[in-house]
């Protein structure tokens, strides 16, 4: 291969890596490499912590439910609805907090969940467990 040809390859890649390098330095404190905790969420330890009545919501489908949860915990998912929250309305009492979990692989339905608790039913001291079923099960080992 020429040298030529060889310094203009260089020279374009070179060119190329320009505004990855600088919108590197420009975004350097707004680009995380982790996604940030969301606002509503509480980890296992910060949940055994809260003081007063918990009501723990399971956000998974009902055959995850029935394998196994969190001793106490109600089905409320987002597929059953409208069945599962008036049993879980009659359960709640305004001075519980409610903290609501789903698995790892679909941890986007508790937080659906919180969100319609707080939209649609005006319920306040709505949380999300940070790690789900799993964050809780490692935290009994």
């Amino acid at each position: 291969m020429p040298r030529g040809l060889v310094r203009e390859i260089l020279l374009l890649l070179c060119l190329a890596l320009l505004p990855a390098l600088g919108q590197a330095v420009y975004f350097r404190d707004r680009i995380s490499w982790r996604q940030p905790a969301k606002q509503d969420e509480i980890t296992v330890s910060q949940a055994r912590n809260l003081t007063g009545p918990v009501m723990w919501l399971d956000a998974r489908p009902e055959e995850e439910f029935a394998a196994g949860h969190i001793p106490g915990a109600k089905l409320l998912n987002a597929e059953h609805w409208d069945n599962l929250l008036p049993q879980v309305l009659n359960a709640w009492t305004p001075d519980q907090k409610l903290i609501v979990y789903c698995s790892k692989q679909s941890c986007d339905a508790s937080h659906e969940v919180a969100r319609r608790l707080r939209e649609e039913a005006n319920l306040k001291n709505v949380f999300v467990l940070a790690g789900g079923w799993e964050a809780w099960q490692e935290s009994a080992k």
